[in-house]
């Protein structure tokens, strides 16, 4: 076991228990992780710094990750207290409530910048990268397991690395990473990627053997996610997804096999590419940060010739079925560090279609995916703004209400923007699909709320856009303290509706 996954001998002497390697992080380091959105994270060391943590009187790191991260890190080290900071996106519900009190200092941030702005030294100097790896090969290198992210930068950047050998892995997972590094300006260079499935790096992260401080052994499992199955409003979001795209075919604006997909995670995305596999599409490629358990389904179906993302992020259902078939799904999967996954340059040349989802959307088609009520963050924006900019085509899907129908989706103005009109070309609830390109805002207005609002909140939204068009300015007509009270009202009876 140990010859298959060390295989630099002179490294061997490095192992040690994940205790040991705990002592390498002191107060007040900056500690960079592999993992994302949450798979192929290190486990077993932060599990033991929170064992320290007990015996400590003061003791805090800044946290770094690729994206989100399991109970292990996020959920056990908030509830003792070491984390001061926290960068750029995160889905506990602990790591949340202490970031929505205060204690915990957070910002959201796109994760294609992330990787530049470590290699600047925007946040500070990298003390420790602790990375979950599959191997180590003979020259030093770290060979990833289910996800790559941010770990190429942490472990170039890092003083110190921790490499913890999960050995519930499997072998097979060897070949499938394409680890590739950007350059800082101003020596970037283009990405070489023209087609989803190109190859341009290794298979591993190349990595100074003098820098592995630790390695351990572990064999604790990623932390599934899971989803919920998915209801009805996604299914139907879906099919009007499918309508449009097979419009934009048919009107010569689309080929027939589509462009590169992009699907965010969740229920929602989990249905529209779901909604694929019953499609007359075929040859179907894939630019994206996440392999879910419909792109499993796709690949059985043999719509997808190739998924390029970051990290594979199945359901517990998901992992079983992918680890039975591996081989053959690692011959369809090449995943990226996510600032290659996410990269602007590379998603505009593809001519990518990004399909994510919001909080709310607001009658002029800017879009709030990360705070509600303009004040609660939910997980963050992720790599939604990184596809979205920079998308061919560019969709927003949500339910038309929430909170039992107490809450519309549709609002006046949203109370937080992450993505603006500029960014976004199609809005789609159950209600139906508003196709914004080419329209005003007072057409989009229109179209928005005859398309994709709600009936219970259909005709206010119409008396509101009236009112607000007799005033002076006409372009993008607001009553901006009406606006503000949808939400007001919200926070005061508990529904938006007038009684």
């Amino acid at each position: 076991m140990t010859d298959d996954r060390i295989r630099m001998t002179g490294l061997r002497d490095k192992i040690m228990s994940a205790e040991d390697a705990s002592n390498l992080i002191c107060d007040g380091m900056i500690v960079a992780t592999s993992g994302f959105t949450p798979s192929g994270y290190p486990k077993a060391v932060p599990l033991a710094l929170t064992k320290r943590a007990e015996t400590l009187d003061r003791f805090s790191i800044t946290l770094i990750t690729g994206a989100s991260v399991g109970d292990e890190i996020d959920g056990a080290l908030t509830r003792s207290g070491l984390i001061k900071k926290r960068f750029p996106y995160q889905t506990h519900n602990d790591i949340r409530d202490e970031i929505n009190s205060g204690r915990i200092l957070f910002q959201d941030v796109h994760l294609s910048h992330l990787p530049q702005y470590l290699k600047s030294g925007f946040y500070g100097n990298v003390d420790v990268a602790i990375v979950e790896a599959l191997a180590i090969t003979k020259e030093g290198g770290i060979i990833p397991t289910t996800s790559v992210g941010i770990s190429p930068t942490a472990i170039q950047l890092a003083q110190k690395v921790i490499v913890e050998i999960n050995t519930s892995q499997p072998m097979t997972l060897e070949g499938m990473h394409d680890i590739y590094f950007q350059q800082r300006p101003p020596h970037g260079k283009p990405i070489p990627i023209m087609h989803p499935g190109d190859r341009i790096g290794t298979i591993y992260i190349p990595c100074d053997p003098n820098k592995i401080e630790a390695i351990v052994f572990t064999d604790i499992k990623d932390g599934a996610r899971q989803f919920s199955s998915i209801d009805e409003k996604s299914f139907i979001i879906s099919g009007y997804i499918m309508e449009f795209l097979n419009h934009e075919v048919k009107m010569g604006r689309l080929p027939k096999n589509l462009l590169p997909l992009q699907s965010g995670v969740g229920c929602v995305a989990n249905a529209v590419l779901g909604g694929l596999v019953h499609s007359n599409f075929y040859n179907l490629t894939c630019y994206s940060e996440v392999i879910q358990d419909s792109m499993l389904d796709l690949i059985d179906s043999g719509k997808v010739i190739v998924a390029s993302g970051s990290a594979l992020t199945p359901s517990k259902e998901g992992y079983d079925r992918l680890y039975k078939n591996l081989e053959k799904y690692a011959s369809f999967v090449v995943l990226r560090p996510q600032e290659i996954s996410n990269s602007p340059e590379v998603i505009r040349r593809l001519g990518v279609i990004a399909m994510n989802t919001a909080i709310e959307i607001d009658m002029y088609g800017h879009v709030n995916s990360t705070n509600i009520m303009g004040s609660k963050m939910m997980n963050g924006i992720g790599g939604s703004g990184d596809y979205t900019r920079n998308a061919y085509l560019s969709f927003f899907s949500t339910p038309s209400t929430a909170m039992n129908g107490d809450i519309s989706s549709i609002v006046p103005m949203v109370s937080h923007v992450d993505h603006t009109e500029h960014d976004v070309m199609i809005v789609v609830t159950e209600q139906g699909l508003a196709d914004l390109r080419g329209t005003s805002p007072t057409e989009r207005a229109m179209k928005i709320i005859d398309n994709c609002a709600h009936p219970d909140y259909k005709h206010m939204l119409k008396d509101y856009m009236v009112r607000a068009s007799t005033g002076k300015n006409k372009h993008e007509p607001h009553l901006i303290e009406e606006a503000l009270s949808w939400h007001h009202r919200f926070m005061q009876t508990g529904t938006m509706k007038i009684k």
